[in-house]
């Protein structure tokens, strides 16, 4: 896994420009700690910074095409990301008449559009977001993997278009700058995710299974893939044996490394399922799958059971992996470590946004950070409830019949009352929300026999999948990517969650219970008590000590009405907020909107921003 940056303008001569790109450059060196490369041609720049996971001598990048007459290759590219069918794919590219010189899936990326041209993107399996310029066709593409997993921003600059796997890369440009784009920015504290959407005046992303083009023609998106409503005619034995196929596929080809591989190890259902099959792929080699799980100094004496977070993970990860004989550590992190200034500065600036829930984001980075002394790759179960049906809001009546994002029924960035009138009729918030649920739904294929029950859970689907599972996504790849580790998604591998999205309702959650498709697909592979456990998130910490120091920072802040901040947050609400009890705050819900504010204010101090 890498960083990407570039800059390509049709109309300048960019080989006296290259001092300029370097800075974008290694603004990705988190990404890619390894190796670092340029090449420049007259119209294109592409930038590379290396996490050596597959051939660690043959892919260095940016990768060039060798058959060109001259100095000038024909190709070049610039490519973050994973192929993991790779094997078969050179395979049949050299029955084309392909000649290999390396191991890495980076030439058969490029190999691939020499041999099928634009339309290349649809063989590849994995997750990826790539540069990849055309000399010839004097054409940059832009390319993201379907679901998502991989980021590459982009924006105008001039006749030309800068890129990069973070907007740090953009930003790094000394002809850009950019303000807040506050429809973007409501987006972003609405939890909505509108593809190519973000809070940075003239910055978008590609959007998932989407390619962005730049050629003497204009730029433009073309969308190559999406959620597609077809038959499906398995009962729930045949769905179940499927998924357990397809799963046993994916995680084979997701353990194919030349580095050090382990899984996070929760002691739910979806890592437990994961790391169970990598146990059972690394055992037929003689080896053992490492393991690792987070927790929190006190946390068995400050844990107070909820809805929400039912019980603790630390005796399920244990029992997983004794039963599965994993190689386990476990990450324990006291609450002086949480609050420190610089793990929370390393989240915001890993993120380049105050999107972040808080100690989630600054327990999950100094997670990866742990993993990472170990490890240079780890599996996850990440997905997994989107794709079958596992958050309490599936199953919640009240949830299910709102004319709303489903996921607000239980979690919110910042509650609409805390955000400024002003932001609020700029932005016009409730309305945008209500915009932005409406053209999502627009989006949703049904078949024609298909019952009101039928439809509207398939409606629930889709926009877990294209709303909610894009900010999970973003939040993984930023915060491991910031310490120099790849983690791989196996629930998202694209042929999985085709297969288990057409299923019906009644296959994914059999008499109501969630996820269980996966359940049955799982008989065997896990501790019976995994199976049976009640959907838990990730962990939190509930120690006094963090809602000390939280309430201790918001009322810093309100000393300070001029503060940025409060032209989007309301002062006086937040004060009132502030007034809570001790020990409201205990649970990260409850803070999510403090954090916000406080996340608000250090990123516009910080990166300099202000209003559109």
């Amino acid at each position: 896994m890498c960083g990407i940056a570039g800059w390509v303008d049709l109309e300048r001569d960019l080989t006296q420009e290259v001092s300029r790109a370097e800075p974008m450059i290694q603004s990705m060196a988190n990404r890619g700690p390894d190796a670092s490369g340029m090449w420049a041609g007259a119209h294109a720049i592409l930038g590379h910074r290396r996490l050596s996971i597959i051939d660690l001598e043959g892919g260095r990048q940016p990768m060039l095409d060798s058959t060109g007459q001259g100095k000038v290759p024909l190709l070049a590219l610039s490519y973050s990301g994973e192929v993991y069918n790779f094997r078969e794919l050179r395979l049949e590219l050299e029955h084309y008449g392909h000649i290999f010189r390396s191991r890495s899936d980076t030439e058969v990326v490029l190999c691939a559009y020499a041999q099928w041209g634009v339309d290349f993107v649809q063989q590849l399996n994995g997750m990826f977001g790539f540069a990849l310029w055309d000399e010839r066709a004097q054409r940059l593409m832009l390319v993201r993997d379907r679901l998502g997993i991989k980021p590459v921003y982009f924006a105008r600059l001039g006749n030309g278009l800068l890129f990069g796997s973070e907007p740090k890369a953009l930003l790094a440009h000394a002809e850009f700058s950019t303000s807040v784009d506050l429809q973007g920015l409501a987006d972003m504290l609405g939890l909505i995710k509108s593809p190519g959407s973000t809070p940075y005046q003239g910055v978008e992303e590609v959007p998932p299974g989407c390619t962005v083009t730049l050629d003497r023609d204009g730029l433009r998106t073309r969308r190559y893939w999406s959620l597609g409503r077809q038959e499906h005619t398995d009962d729930l034995a045949a769905s179940a044996h499927t998924v357990r196929e397809l799963l046993e596929d994916t995680v084979a080809r997701q353990m194919i490394a030349d580095v050090p591989l382990c899984s996070l190890l929760s002691g739910g259902l979806d890592s437990s399922v994961l790391t169970s099959l990598a146990s059972a792929s690394e055992a037929r080699a003689g080896g053992r799958v490492r393991s690792f799980a987070v927790d929190f100094v006190g946390g068995d004496i400050d844990f107070r059971a909820s809805e929400f977070r039912p019980e603790r993970d630390s005796p399920y990860a244990l029992e997983a992996a004794r039963y599965l004989g994993t190689e386990h550590r476990v990450i324990e992190l006291s609450a002086d470590e949480l609050t420190r200034d610089d793990a929370r500065g390393a989240v915001l600036r890993a993120h380049d946004l105050p999107l972040t829930f808080g100690d989630v984001d600054t327990s999950l980075h100094l997670l990866f950070r742990g993993v990472r002394q170990h490890s240079t790759i780890a599996l996850s179960g990440e997905s997994a409830d989107e794709v079958f049906g596992g958050y309490l809001w599936f199953h919640d009546p009240a949830a299910i019949q709102a004319e709303m994002f489903p996921w607000l029924s239980r979690m919110q960035l910042i509650t609409p009352e805390l955000l400024a009138p002003g932001f609020l009729a700029a932005t016009r918030f409730e309305e945008y929300r209500a915009d932005s649920y409406r053209q999502a739904l627009g989006e949703v294929e049904h078949l024609p026999h298909e019952d009101a029950r039928e439809r509207r859970m398939r409606e629930i689907c889709h926009l877990n999948l294209t709303r909610w599972l894009p900010v999970l996504l973003d939040r993984k790849d930023r915060l491991s990517m910031a310490v120099g580790l790849e983690v791989r998604v196996p629930f998202c591998d694209h042929r999985l969650v085709e297969y288990v999205y057409n299923a019906p309702w009644d296959v994914k959650a059999p008499g109501g219970e969630p996820k269980g498709l996966l359940k049955r697909a799982a008989a065997g592979l896990v501790p019976r008590s995994v199976i049976e456990r009640k959907k838990s998130p990730y962990p939190t910490t509930a120690n006094r000590l963090y809602e000390k120091d939280l309430r201790s920072r918001v009322q810093a802040l309100l000393a300070q009405r001029s503060a940025p901040v409060f032209q989007i947050v309301d002062a006086n609400g937040l004060a009132r907020i502030l007034a809570r009890p001790e020990g409201y705050f205990n649970t990260q819900l409850r803070r999510n909107s403090m954090e916000t504010a406080l996340y608000l204010d250090t990123w516009m101090r910080e990166y300099g921003i202000t209003l559109a």
